[in-house]
């Protein structure tokens, strides 16, 4: 029986999916996070705390590990763990991507010089360290033209994402960004935090879920995205699958993603894509070397011959080296409904939930924000108030179910407000 290690953060919304995995697939598994659970000293041979900070540590404790418990892979789950892992299943000598191109991913400074060296049609970039004040936005502006995109080099989910018009626009973007990166929360006390400032990519935007084999690219699914992403932030909600762009068109986006992960070196496992569909051609924005975040994969039946598996267990079979065939999207269409927070505060209620499961096609809604807890909204916030999830025939049916249930739930927020300076006596 395989034995898979599972690269599990203690923060990620990717968990379940991948131990409901296990449990279907009924193979061995090792949870290596960055917190040891309170009865690990009951779960030898199960459980693995590892330094996620330093990629190299964590290897050399794995390797210590497996010299008693063999792992036959290693599969990160998320944006936080992918390039651990990679250096894990590395050093261990199982199915893994070159540790330098997953870093890559992480890093939008080295994806966007690696496209580039490939060919890889993207938007144009420049690089703005430590500018609290956006004087950058000139020279910018400059280079890339407007609009222009700020972005995180490392953060996922649209964190820190604005589009600016102006160059007005784009300093305070830049001001709003770099005072994100300086939380010592997030970033750490960076003196001269790095950012991106990109040509902002007109377009309807598609996602591309996918599996290497020694380099070659099986196209699990193509979701479309069909609420505009225009901005001035970019709050991801519906992803619908099969695409309803021509064939063509996703024959070219396919062909870009490919030549994309072949420039940055990836070779084996997930591939998660994202891309805008120009009238000129598709444009490459993001490939992560992961699959698809959140609960969205929830959305994905997948079928090899005979065989139906969800996505997970796809990763974890090929991560274990077990068979696998032609694996593709089942018949019929998909989706899920991001919910996203729609401002600042304290999550006090949502209402709405019961009905939006009764809607048909509706196949599952889940919240996974408590209530009482605090939120922030884009663009500094990275997280969704819950997911919806539907099935149907035809992806315009499953978009039409998934706009009717979201319309049923209703959120409440109390705000934040900042604390009012107090008058002293002797004013």
């Amino acid at each position: 029986m395989p034995r898979v290690l599972l690269v599990l953060p203690t923060s990620t919304y990717r968990a379940g999916a991948f131990l409901n995995a296990v449990d279907a697939m009924g193979i061995d598994c090792v949870i290596a996070s960055d917190q040891a659970p309170t009865l690990a000293g009951l779960m030898t041979g199960r459980v693995l705390a590892l330094d996620l900070d330093s990629p190299q540590r964590a290897a050399a404790t794995a390797v210590g590990f497996a010299r008693e418990w063999p792992v036959d892979g290693v599969v990160g789950v998320d944006e936080a763990s992918v390039v651990t892992a990679a250096h894990i299943a590395a050093a261990l000598g199982v199915v893994h991507n070159p540790a330098a191109a997953v870093a890559a991913t992480r890093d939008k400074r080295l994806l966007r010089a690696l496209l580039a060296g490939g060919g890889v049609p993207q938007p144009g970039w420049v690089e703005v360290r430590g500018d609290p004040a956006g004087t950058a936005a000139v020279a910018a502006a400059r280079a890339v033209g407007l609009p222009a995109v700020v972005k995180p080099v490392d953060m996922a989910a649209s964190r820190g994402v604005i589009r600016a018009d102006t160059v007005g626009e784009l300093a305070t973007a830049i001001g709003r960004v770099d005072a994100l990166l300086r939380r010592p929360d997030l970033c750490g006390p960076e003196g001269d935090p790095p950012l991106l400032v990109e040509r902002f990519t007109e377009g309807a935007e598609i996602a591309v879920e996918g599996l290497l084999r020694g380099g070659a690219l099986t196209v699990i699914a193509v979701f479309d995205k069909p609420d505009p992403l225009d901005g001035p932030f970019f709050t991801e909600t519906l992803y619908v699958t099969p695409s309803r762009h021509p064939a063509q068109t996703l024959a070219q986006a396919i062909a870009v993603t490919s030549a994309a992960v072949a420039a940055i070196g990836l070779v084996e496992g997930p591939i998660h894509a994202e891309l805008r569909l120009r009238p000129a051609g598709p444009v490459l924005i993001e490939v992560a070397a992961r699959s698809i975040g959140g609960r969205c994969s929830s959305a994905l039946l997948i079928r090899d011959g005979d065989t139906e598996m969800t996505l997970e267990e796809l990763i974890l079979r090929h991560a274990c080296g077990l068979p696998l065939g032609e694996p593709r999207l089942a018949p019929g269409a998909a989706g899920v409904l991001m919910l996203p927070v729609p401002e600042s505060g304290v999550l006090r209620g949502v209402s709405g939930t019961a009905e939006a499961t009764a809607v048909p096609g509706v196949t599952g809604v889940e919240l996974t924000i408590p209530v009482g807890q605090a939120v922030e909204a884009l663009p500094e916030g990275d997280r969704y108030l819950g997911f919806v999830v539907a099935r149907g025939e035809h992806p315009a049916a499953v978009e039409s179910t998934l706009r009717s249930a979201w319309a049923l739930i209703h959120t409440d927020m109390e705000s934040i407000r900042p604390a009012t300076p107090t008058s002293s006596p002797a004013e």
